[in-house]
Order: structure tokens, then C-alpha cells, then sequence
């Protein structure tokens, strides 16, 4: 069963810069002493991570994901590398036998993430040597950073030229019933997603759905009047707890699912390699399903419900009847509809999370920093069918996206949890 609370102080309070970010971390971290060492520094340098790639890199959604799967693997290497007992992402390290995990830790995160972000270098830096400086000098801390290097120039490399620098300009299908338009001024977000190097698939389209329906279909009807009717602004059949979960699931989908994945590993005491197995797992799948979630959105171009309700008219079925006034609870994203990238998002990230803990009940909680309320859950998949409600009701997308969205989710998430981050035969 879920249940709401009200409002109360987060793990992170989101800061302008990375300095404040990292402030605002350890001192969230400070009150959580039970913390295994080394856990710490995995949570440390996640949310200065999450930070530098969201709040100072200002990366939408897919991006992001993308960006905090490449530094939680690299995270997870250094970890494996010095504590061992798993297979390796991909970096295989020089570890001598007096190692420091946090300096190993920080020089990792913090090469990985000036590489990437070569114009928040400075602010990086002076994080980066403050965390430093609170490591007790030594041939362990020496050994540290020289791993941490060697780990984080590896994955620098192993990643060079995938794609999430490049330029792809939108193009415009010609106008016409089912094809997807624009829903904001801006260049719509994501052209490049398409052709970005995955993290752990073979190929961004390994799991392409097989499109929406027909716009002359039963199905495509159904899912037309739902969100028709609970997704319009001025609905008169969606609840105030609908419309209250439509608004939680409109905070920006990585730093609410990071900040409280950390927040889950403090509560059940996770080691450091099992903080850092998790986020890694929960990470790339969570970052491959919008590499394939994108690559759909911009092979099908699919419409939203904006113009596909007010331009029904057009569609050729007789079940479905425009509305010129119509619009959506809240303002659309500007990318394709179909399918979800929410779906995608965060079913991956639940299947991860439930191989990771098992399949039984787990309480767990999800804040927001929209509504400022955390919800509460027993079993991940119950995250799952929120979300998918949660976009119907904001007037996002048809129900049929969501249940592509999560299916190529889940299909994602069980590749990466059979082929990565296994424990060692």
C-alpha cells in the first residue's frame, strides 16, 4: 500500500555549485555515522556527481542518465579492484596491498567527471582537494589516488567519442496525423540519444518496441479517451490524489531516484562494494534504457496528446473526437511521445533493484522535490505502475507508451543484470 507524508528535509538540498553540493553532502552524510566506511565515499562522490551532471551540467533527463551510469561504473571499479569479490565493469587496476577506497574513490569520480565536464574544472578541483585533505596523509592515500587515476583515465578512454558530445540536428517529419511535432519553442531534447554508445546493450535499438498502434485501432481509442479525460488540465474526473501524483513524478527523474537510492543503502547498512554494486546496476540499466528508449522515440516520432486530441479529426477512427481547447495537466516534454522515457527510466531501475534485494517486501520511501512529499512503498514494482498512471494523468503520453516504456525498461534492466556486476565464479 502507498501512502503520502508531508513535507520534511531531504537528503540533498540541491545547491548552485559544486562546492555548495558537496556541503550539502557531507553534511547530510555526517548524520548517517553508522555508515560502513567506504560507503561514505560512495555516496559522497554519487551526489557530487549528480550534482556537477544536473544542477551545474544542466543535462535533461536521458543525458543524465547516461552521464551517472558512466560514473557509477567507474565508481564500482575502483571499489571491485580494492575489495574484489565481483567481475569488473570494464577497468582492470594495479591495486597494491595498502589502498585507500576513499582516495581511490574521489580521484576516480573526480577524473571521470572533470573529463566530462572539462568547464566545471576549477569548482571540481577545489572539491576534489578538500575531500582530499580530509584522508590522513600516506603511502595508502598515495596508492589511492594513483588507482583512483588509473581507473578513471581507463574509463575516459574506453568512452571517448560515445556520442554524448555530438551535434544532431532535429528534423522534421512532414505534418501529419500521428507524426510527432515540437510542444515548446526549443529545439526539442534528445536528438542525440539515438546514437549514443551504450554502457552494457549491443546496440542502442537491441530492444526496439514495435510501435504505437494504429491510429484506426480499438486500442489506440481506449488510451486516446484516458488521457483525454484524466490528463486534461481542467479534468473533472481526475482526483486530487491523481493529480498529486502526477506532480510528484515531475521532478527531474536522476537526482530523485539517486538521492533516494542512497537513502535505501543507508537504511539497510550496505557495505561499500554493495553501495556501489547497486548504483551501478541501477545506473546503467537506468542509462541504456534511455539510450533505447530515445532511439525509439526518434524512429517512431510519434505524437503527444496535445495535438493528437485537438487534431482527432484527422486520425481516420471514429472513436475518437477532437477538442481544439485541450491541454494537459502540466506542460509537455519536448521529445517524441512514444515510448515513455519515464517507463523506460524507471522500470529499469526497479528490475534492478528488485534482483538486487529479492523479489519480497521491501519498504522503501521516494521523496519529491515538486511536492515536497515522500510516498511509500513495499515492492518496487509498485513505483512502476505510479509512474505509468502518473504520466496518463499529467496528460504526457497514452497508456500504451508506458506499457512499451516499461516492457523495453525491464528487457534492458535483465541484460545488464545477466551479462554485468556478477559475482566472481
Amino acid at each position: 500500500m502507498i501512502r503520502t507524508s508531508g513535507r520534511h528535509t531531504t537528503l540533498l538540498v540541491i545547491a548552485l555549485g559544486v562546492a555548495a553540493a558537496f556541503a550539502a553532502t557531507t553534511s547530510a552524510t555526517a548524520s548517517a555515522q553508522s555508515a560502513p566506511s567506504g560507503a561514505r565515499a560512495v555516496a559522497d562522490w554519487s551526489l557530487i556527481a549528480q550534482n556537477a551532471i544536473v544542477v551545474v551540467g544542466r543535462k535533461f533527463p536521458g543525458e543524465a542518465a547516461v552521464h551517472m551510469a558512466i560514473v557509477h561504473a567507474t565508481i564500482y571499479d575502483v571499489v571491485v579492484a580494492i575489495e574484489g569479490g565481483y567481475r569488473p565493469y570494464a577497468i582492470t587496476p594495479t591495486v597494491p596491498p595498502n589502498t585507500s577506497l576513499d582516495a581511490a574513490v574521489a580521484t576516480a569520480a573526480h577524473r571521470v567527471l572533470v573529463g566530462r565536464f572539462p568547464d566545471q574544472q576549477a569548482s571540481l578541483n577545489d572539491v576534489y582537494l578538500a575531500y582530499l585533505n580530509g584522508i590522513p596523509d600516506g603511502q595508502a592515500k598515495s596508492n589511492g589516488i594513483q588507482v583512483g587515476e588509473e581507473v578513471g583515465v581507463g574509463m575516459l578512454l574506453l568512452r571517448a567519442n560515445d556520442g554524448l558530445d555530438s551535434i544532431v540536428p532535429y528534423v522534421q517529419r512532414p505534418p501529419g496525423p500521428g507524426v510527432y511535432e515540437p510542444t515548446a519553442p526549443a529545439t526539442p531534447l534528445g536528438t542525440r540519444m539515438p546514437r549514443v554508445l551504450p554502457l552494457a546493450l549491443k546496440y542502442a535499438s537491441q530492444f526496439r518496441p514495435n510501435g504505437p498502434p494504429a491510429l484506426h485501432s480499438g486500442e489506440y481509442a481506449k488510451d486516446f479517451k484516458e488521457v483525454k479525460d484524466l490528463g486534461r488540465v481542467d479534468s473533472a474526473v481526475r482526483s486530487a490524489e491523481q493529480t498529486a501524483v502526477a506532480r510528484f513524478w515531475t521532478d527531474h527523474d536522476l537526482p530523485q531516484w539517486n538521492r533516494n537510492l542512497l537513502r535505501l543503502a543507508e537504511a539497510r547498512g550496505l557495505t561499500a562494494i554493495e553501495t556501489a554494486r547497486m548504483l551501478a546496476i541501477a545506473h546503467v540499466a537506468g542509462g541504456d534504457a534511455m539510450v533505447g528508449c530515445f532511439d525509439a522515440k526518434y524512429h517512431y516520432l510519434s505524437w503527444r496528446p496535445i495535438h493528437a486530441i485537438q487534431r482527432a479529426d484527422t486520425d481516420g477512427n471514429a472513436h475518437t473526437a477532437p477538442d481544439r481547447a485541450w491541454q494537459p495537466l502540466l506542460p509537455t516534454p519536448n521529445h517524441p511521445e512514444y515510448p515513455s522515457a519515464h517507463a523506460c527510466h524507471t522500470t529499469a531501475i526497479a528490475e534492478t533493484l528488485e534482483s538486487f534485494f529479492g523479489p519480497g517486501r521491501l519498504r522503501f520511501s521516494l521523496d519529491s522535490l515538486v511536492t515536497g512529499e515522500t510516498r511509500y512503498y513495499t515492492r518496487f514494482a509498485e513505483v512502476v505502475a505510479e509512474v505509468n498512471n502518473a504520466r496518463v494523468w499529467a496528460g504526457f503520453h497514452f497508456r500504451y507508451s508506458q506499457e512499451d516504456g516499461s516492457r523495453l525498461g525491464r528487457n534492458v534492466a535483465r541484460f545488464v543484470v545477466r551479462n554485468f556486476f556478477q559475482p566472481l565464479d
